[in-house]
């Protein structure tokens, strides 16, 4: 018991915090230089040489593709599930110039195929949060077919409305 009374009056040895704040400012120093680093361009950054910057230096901008747009009749579905509703939707294909009058030619086959998609698809598959991306992928896909190789490069949906 003697013992213990002495380690009482005695006051406890406190660590040093000195390795903690060197730790810290070792660390904030660190963070610093490499925000600095990377933010003026010496680690990641495109090299710049102002003094030998000439005209060849600018960036050279590409051809627009050679591409027209079909329109293709909007369309109104009823939609047959449980609640009767309706859907707008107007479209635009994305067609090789080239290509224009053969695909005009055969737009009453693309509508009755867009047509036919649509009629099948569901109100639960319309009102999910991705279901317009998955639509446009279908569509597109048959559009293509129905057309024939890559004469279509694109469905632009310009009008997707239920009601």
């Amino acid at each position: 018991m003697a013992e213990e009374e002495e380690n009482a009056d005695k006051p406890a040895k406190k660590t040093s915090k000195m390795p903690f704040l060197l730790g810290l400012v070792l660390a904030v120093a660190g963070g610093g230089g490499g925000f600095y680093a990377v933010y003026s361009g010496v680690l990641f950054g495109a090299e710049s040489h102002a003094e030998d910057a000439t005209e060849e230096d600018t960036p050279v901008v590409a051809d627009m593709p050679d591409v027209t747009f079909v329109p293709v009749e909007p369309l109104i579905v009823s939609l047959s599930d449980r609640g009767s509703g309706t859907l707008r939707f107007r479209a635009q294909l994305e067609v090789r110039s080239q290509y224009k009058s053969e695909v005009e030619r055969l737009l009453p086959r693309v509508v009755d195929v867009l047509n036919s998609y649509l009629r099948a698809v569901s109100i639960e598959d319309i009102r999910n949060s991705a279901a317009l991306v998955r639509l446009r992928a279908q569509m597109l896909r048959r559009v293509q077919i129905v057309t024939g190789g890559d004469r279509v490069s694109d469905l632009l949906i310009m009008e997707f409305i239920l009601n």
